[in-house]
Order: structure tokens, then C-alpha cells, then sequence
């Protein structure tokens, strides 16, 4: 994960958290089924059905053995995660803030959650796996150092000599601490584990609304259309 990814990835992020609730400041009623609208929600549509790429190839073995010889996983990620920042952008501005149909509502909020769990998968996790690394090498070289401390304080009580001034108590307080965050964060992360069940059901069901929100779209009629 590049930094260039991670700042992209958060201008996004941040200005989708601005346009969902900008029906507070705006709506634009009759926006949705203008050509403009219309166009917004072809393209929405689109980035959405692109983004099905890289579970498609990672998870169907003759397809990933194919496309990988030119595109790596890890490239197709990085679209992915665009194709659907961009998609939740551009369905946003489609639906002009008119969150009067109980299915757009649903959509745009299957949207957020499906944007949501996607983010704690990529980003929140692995640093948090970075973070439990970092603490348990520091734990290890804490552990060492209090090891060769009461090995010597051993020897010095052996043979009847005073004992050293050394901060074992010290290091013992800080082993306890570290002892404790990695507890919690490992109990953070189990929690948080449970994202990609929620990304994926989500993501069924976002697709699903998506198909019932095309087909009212022609059933009811396309009013850009001459």
C-alpha cells in the first residue's frame, strides 16, 4: 500500500462522507431522470460491474491463472478499490440528494456500508497487523533483556553479592503494558476480522438493489429519452 494509493484513497473517502448527506444543503428532485442524471448513473453502473473484476479473478481459478500472467492481483486491487470509490461518488451526484424512494435510500446506504468495510479491510487492518508486529518485536527485546537481568541477579545472589541497581522493575511494567495493547488489539482485529462477511453479503445485496433500481428505471421509463 503506496502512500499516493493511501492519500488518494482518503480525498475520496472523505468527499463521498461530504456529498451523502449533502441533501441538507441540496436536492435536485427531477436531477436522477434528467440526461445528465441519466449519464451519471450509466457511468455509476458501469465503475460498479468493473469493480466485480478482481473478486471475479481472484476467486475462479482458470481466470485467475489467465489474467494474472498480465495484470497482477495487487493491480487489480487498487482498481477495484477506485472503480468503487468512484461508482459511490458518481451515484451520489446521480441520485441529486432526492432520497425519497425507500430503493435509493437502501442503495446509497448498502453503498456507504459495502465503502465502509471495504476501507477497514484494506487500510484499518493491515495496520493494525503492522502495529501488532512492531509491538511484538518490542516485546521479544524486552523479554530478552529481562531474561539476561534476572540471569545475572541470579549469579549475584550466588555469591552473596549486593544487587545491582538495574530496572527490572521497570521492564517489567513495560512488558505488562505491551502484554495488555497486544490483548486488546488482538481482540480489536477478531472483531474487525468479521469485515469481509459483511463487505460480501453487502455487496450481493448492493448489486441485487442496483438491478431492481435499473429495471424501475425502464419500467417506469427514461424521461431523457426522445
Amino acid at each position: 500500500m503506496g502512500d499516493k494509493e493511501r492519500v488518494v484513497v482518503l480525498a475520496l473517502g472523505t468527499l463521498l462522507l461530504f456529498l451523502a448527506p449533502g441533501y441538507l444543503l441540496h436536492v435536485s428532485p427531477r436531477f436522477a431522470g434528467s440526461l445528465a442524471g441519466g449519464v451519471l448513473g450509466i457511468m455509476a453502473a458501469t465503475f460498479m460491474l468493473l469493480a466485480l473484476v478482481y473478486p471475479a479473478v481472484k476467486y475462479i481459478g482458470w481466470l485467475k491463472v489467465r489474467v494474472t500472467r498480465h495484470v497482477s492481483l495487487g493491480r487489480l486491487l487498487s482498481f477495484h478499490i477506485y472503480g468503487g470509490l468512484l461508482a459511490s461518488l458518481i451515484a451520489i451526484l446521480h441520485s441529486g440528494h432526492k432520497y425519497q424512494s425507500g430503493l435509493g435510500i437502501a442503495l446509497i446506504a448498502d453503498i456507504v456500508i459495502v465503502i465502509g468495510t471495504g476501507f477497514i479491510g484494506r487500510y484499518y487492518l493491515a495496520h493494525l497487523g503492522t502495529e501488532v508486529r512492531r509491538q511484538q518485536a518490542l516485546l521479544g527485546t524486552l523479554r530478552t533483556a529481562y531474561d539476561r537481568i534476572a540471569l545475572h541477579l541470579g549469579r549475584q545472589a550466588t555469591v552473596g553479592a549486593a544487587a545491582p541497581d538495574v530496572p527490572i522493575l521497570t521492564l517489567v511494567d513495560a512488558i505488562a503494558d505491551i502484554e495488555y495493547s497486544l490483548g486488546m488489539r488482538d481482540t480489536a482485529k477478531r472483531i474487525a476480522g468479521r469485515w469481509i462477511v459483511v463487505h460480501i453479503v453487502a455487496s450481493i445485496l448492493m448489486y441485487g438493489l442496483l438491478l431492481l433500481h435499473i429495471g424501475g428505471g425502464i419500467y417506469y421509463g427514461l424521461r431523457w429519452l426522445p
